[in-house]
């Protein structure tokens, strides 16, 4: 076993023994990043002198024994997330050479807790997409297939963790952007409460959706760096006063005496038979370690993909007229300053923003605002009521996180309809604001990961990760690793 392939509570474990040094351990994770990286393209910009500095005043703290959650362990950022000294691109051209001064506060929070940040991660540009093809920076691979994507828009995260390029990685889900790419690299993609963790610092894409989660080996691990990062922040008011629990205390190993319940409308026509044979069989599975399983509707699922896409835009629209060439990024001189703006804007931003700006531009347009904006709010507000209905006779909620496993790359770039569909099963957890996991719970014909989606209940992430964790140590699906192939 190589120092790449720990968790990080094997990590901590190891480095609070004095076995090997923080030192050690970052030297060996960027020897491997930058072997596969010019193969995979999961890191935009990898931080070699800062991350050795800072594993070095991690064992420094070590010997003079400081003892934090995550002293000394290599994690990697989603480029999405504002981080001190280090360039931030959000995987757009328009920001290519933006090297913030201040770090978002959950960037902040890894800090103290004394993470050592390995480099930024590749995503789809603004976090747009499904596939991380769309990324100013080129098209992250899959390590599993590196003909096929990892998944998006935290593609590069996903593939980082599943390659055992670094021990875990923050990633960033508006629509699914966090477990759909774990689902699709086999590992734990947990996206937390709308709330949970300070949205501060992350360069938005829907301020209403996006929720700052975490691409880990085990449900453990999420759980760590989410005690870390989770909390009131008073930079942020939409950050709720809500006491962080200690997760690990709920993970005993156990799901007996828990509700599961499975809606019909996410086991449709369509899903690759692989995929609902894999996740039924993971559901069966909980069963059979004590849970009780009940079939639930959620009717309002079957809207879910046009109500996001009428939101998400709309707010993308607001918050991308920002990025004008006047303040910061990219800036390409024009005849007058209308001008200024639409070079700079048409030279810096790729096709899909584009695309998902006029969109949310014409939702908001006069006229089309409440035949479109308002009534999509309005058909958000039944979903959300939908969820809390179901978590009245069920703990949890059980379903697939992707129709597919990953798909050809190339496949589905010029069909956005298509791509859009990969995020169907994930979008009404960003629209109603709770929280959700995926797990893996098998393969493919192709040997491709599936993975399976658990939802819990606003703020009880708890459940999710004690259902995960449980799971996880009765199947080995998990232990079958796409580093050992990359």
């Amino acid at each position: 076993m190589t120092l790449c392939t720990l968790t990080i509570q094997q990590a901590r474990e190891g480095l609070r023994a004095g076995q090997f040094s923080s030192v050690e351990m970052t030297r060996e994770f960027l020897a491997r990043i930058h072997e596969l990286n010019p193969v995979l393209n999961a890191f935009i910009t990898i931080n070699d002198v800062e991350a050795l500095a800072q594993a070095q005043a991690a064992d420094e703290r070590i010997a003079r024994g400081e003892d934090t959650p995550l002293l000394g362990v290599p994690i990697a950022i989603k480029d999405v997330l504002s981080t001190r000294g280090l360039r931030t691109t959000a995987g757009s051209r328009i920001l290519e050479n933006y090297t913030p001064t201040w770090d978002a506060t959950s960037v902040a929070r890894l800090r103290a807790a004394g993470a050592v940040f390995l480099g930024k991660t590749n995503l789809d540009e603004f976090a747009m997409g499904s596939s991380t093809e769309n990324s100013g920076y080129g098209v992250t691979h899959n390590p599993w297939d590196q003909t096929r994507v990892p998944g998006g828009s935290s593609g590069g995260s996903a593939a980082a963790v599943a390659a055992d390029l670094c021990c875990a990685a923050l990633g960033t889900d508006t629509g699914g952007s966090v477990r759909q790419p774990a689902a699709l690299c086999g590992v734990i993609g947990l996206k937390n409460t709308y709330g949970r963790v300070s949205r501060y610092g992350l360069i938005a894409y829907g301020s209403s959706l996006d929720s700052i989660g975490v691409l880990a080996k085990t449900p453990r691990d999420a759980a760590i760096v989410l005690s870390v990062m989770g909390g009131r922040d008073p930079l942020d008011s939409t950050s709720v006063d809500t006491p962080v629990p200690d997760f690990a205390v709920a993970m005993n190993g156990s799901v007996a005496g828990m509700r599961v319940g499975v809606p019909s409308e996410y086991f449709i026509e369509g899903t690759q038979a692989d995929v609902t044979t894999a996740v039924r069989a993971g559901i069966e599975q909980l069963r059979q370690m004590g849970a009780t399983v009940k079939e639930i509707s959620l009717p309002n699922t079957r809207v879910a993909l046009p109500v996001y896409y009428l939101i998400a835009p709309a707010e993308a629209s607001a918050n991308l007229a920002r990025f004008d060439g006047v303040r910061y990024g990219l800036r390409v001189p024009g005849e007058d300053l209308i001008d200024t703006y639409s070079r700079t804007r048409g030279a810096g931003f790729g096709a899909e923003v584009k695309r998902r700006i006029m969109l949310g531009t014409y939702a908001l347009s006069a006229g089309y605002y409440d035949a479109y904006y308002i009534r999509a709010q309005k058909v958000r507000t039944l979903i959300k009521q939908e969820f809390e209905r179901a978590f009245e006779e069920v703990d949890i909620i059980a379903a697939p996180v992707s129709p597919t496993t990953a798909f050809k790359i190339g496949e589905k770039v010029d069909d956005p309809i298509q791509m859009y569909l990969a995020d169907v099963f994930t979008l009404p957890c960003n629209l109603a604001g709770i929280c959700g996991i995926s797990v893996p719970c098998g393969f493919d014909a192709a040997g491709l990961p599936i993975g399976l989606q658990l939802l819990g209940r606003a703020f009880d992430e708890a459940a999710i990760l004690r259902a995960a964790d449980a799971y996880q140590r009765e199947t080995s699906w998990h232990k079958k690793r796409a580093g050992d192939r990359a």
